[in-house]
């Protein structure tokens, strides 16, 4: 037992980065994306998915790759070796703070959403207040990371990852979808429906999230690897891809199986729990309700550390998410979490919008990475393969197209 314990623990640390994006990526705001996607379209914009999370492995590597060999992260990079790169690398940081500011909006409203539900449903129809529960939460967070450190985090967020797995791939096997339905998903298309082009924006947004190409530079060199971790870079990245791949696509067959084929729509996440009753009762209804809010709080974590460390990334000063400097901005950031009290939009369109709006930012992100892995004087013998500039160029292709459907669709 001691043996299999210490595999899975070794298993577990090799992948930390990627189980660190893993926590950040699916969170309530891909569990709301998917969901509403395969509510409103079952499994035809699966395909979307699918591009995504391949794009976003592309993107991993890239970055990973160029803070390995110049010791420096993403936005430091961008900053210092292009003409005028503060005004990019400023850019960058300005709207990835703003879209997570949203996003975490959106999330921690899920979430108390949800845990309204959970303790209704525990203790007898017994309700607490929103705001309540999200200053309890907000609360426990913000002690965690007073005093906490990046082991702590990944280790914490391993947790919530792994329940968060387990819950929808139980919930998955209950609803057991057509997988006829989920082959037809990979023919690309786009349904000639109002919003449409905004989910499929929202798809990539999420999923091939511009934030997480730049955390994964931060993490990765808070992982303390150098160029000889290369190879445990790319089978990183790879599982991390993987495993959003599945558990999106789970989120998205189960809500094909059930909202889709009753023909609802999903205005309210809540809405979602409630028709797993006839499946499995409420231990199903809970079991998602714990998954959902296991994704929400593993992604609160990274967004919360997203300021002081792009800052940091920014400058080239040492992350210490301890100084006062980062305790202010994460403080700033967890005020954030109240805004759903007072505001009339509902959590799941809010995060569907956030999502819209980081698919904009993407083509800021993957077109200095492409000019980065190909300068001689910064990667040296490491510079990129023809197999790389083709996938660089594949993603930024995408990128444009989905800022196109994000714009059309927002404005």
């Amino acid at each position: 037992m001691n043996k299999t314990y210490k595999k899975i623990t070794i298993a577990l640390a090799a992948v930390g980065p990627g189980l660190f994006l893993i926590g950040y990526n699916i969170g309530t705001g891909s569990v709301t994306t998917m969901a509403k996607t395969g509510a409103e379209h079952g499994m035809e914009l699966f395909w979307a998915l699918v591009l995504s999370c391949i794009f976003t492995f592309i993107l991993m590597v890239a970055y990973g790759k160029v803070t390995l060999v110049s010791g420096k992260t993403a936005l430091n990079n961008i900053k210092h070796e292009f003409r005028h790169g503060w005004v990019l690398a400023l850019y960058i940081l300005i709207a990835l703070v703003i879209g997570e500011l949203l996003a975490l909006i959106g999330v921690m409203g899920i979430v108390a959403d949800l845990v309204q539900e959970a303790i209704r449903l525990l203790f007898d129809g017994q309700i607490v207040g929103r705001g309540w529960i999200i200053l309890l939460l907000t609360v426990g967070i913000y002690f965690l990371l007073w005093f906490g450190q990046y082991k702590t985090f990944e280790k914490v967020l391993t947790v919530f990852v792994i329940f968060m797995g387990l819950s929808f791939i139980m919930v998955f096997f209950m609803v057991s979808p057509d997988f006829s339905a989920i082959a037809k998903g990979l023919i690309p298309g786009v349904p000639d429906t109002p919003g449409a082009f905004g989910l499929v924006a929202a798809i990539a947004g999420t999923t091939c999230s511009a934030a997480v190409f730049i955390m994964r530079s931060t993490v990765v060199a808070e992982k303390g690897w150098n160029i000889n971790n290369l190879k445990e870079e790319k089978k990183d990245a790879a599982v991390s891809a993987t495993m959003m791949l599945v558990l999106s696509g789970v989120i998205m067959a189960v809500a094909a199986g059930t909202l889709h084929v009753m023909g609802l729509k999903l205005e309210n996440t809540v809405e979602m729990i409630h028709l797993f009753a006839p499946i499995g009762g409420d231990v199903a209804a809970f079991i998602l309700i714990l998954g959902i809010v296991g994704a929400g709080l593993s992604t609160i974590f990274p967004i919360v550390l997203i300021a002081p460390w792009l800052v940091s990334d920014y400058t080239g000063k040492p992350r210490n998410i301890h100084s006062t400097q980062s305790r202010i901005l994460i403080f700033i950031a967890m005020l954030f979490t109240f805004g759903t009290i007072f505001l009339e939009q509902r959590p799941p369109a809010l995060m569907v919008f956030s999502q819209a709006f980081q698919a904009v930012i993407l083509p800021a992100v993957a077109i200095p990475v492409l000019l980065l892995l190909n300068r001689q004087k910064l990667m040296g013998n490491h510079k990129a393969t023809v197999r790389e500039n083709i996938g660089i160029w594949a993603v930024i292709l995408f990128s444009f197209v989905t800022s196109w459907f994000a714009i059309t669709e927002l404005f």
